[in-house]
């Protein structure tokens, strides 16, 4: 395994987040018309090809430093079931906010849309030389 990574008191979410545009750009690269014709193309590729395998081995390598696997599995299966249970309360919640906001919109004042009215001068700029 390689030496501890500068980067281990942060995530580098940068790292994760630049491994997709370079994989799309070997992709556009192997996808293009001319291919690997000429001298160029395949300098290109190559030179895509080795950037994105330089970032995934980087990505590999913290990944493999992440700290974790320290609770049992009884522990963590704990964890989950807690996790579960978490989701359906908010689910529950989110129904019952829904069901409010729903209702809501039958208790508002019928014909409100009706009684709204448009200021056209309010979104109308000033014509005196640009000034506010």
């Amino acid at each position: 395994m390689a030496s501890t990574p500068e980067w281990t008191h942060s995530l580098p979410t940068a790292l994760f987040d630049g491994l997709l545009p370079k994989l799309a750009m070997v992709l556009e690269l192997t996808q293009k018309a001319e291919g690997t014709a000429t001298p160029v193309a395949k300098q290109a590729l190559l030179h895509a090809a080795n950037d994105f395998k330089y970032a995934l081995a980087q990505a590999k390598d913290y990944a493999s430093t992440l700290a974790g696997g320290d609770l049992l599995v009884e522990e963590q299966d704990s964890v989950v079931a807690m996790l579960e249970m978490l989701k359906q309360h908010k689910q529950q919640q989110l129904i019952q906010f829904a069901s409010e906001v729903g209702s809501l919109s039958t208790i508002a004042i019928p014909n409100l849309s009706s009684k709204m009215e448009i200021d056209s001068t309010a979104s109308t700029p000033f014509a005196s030389g640009g000034q506010f």
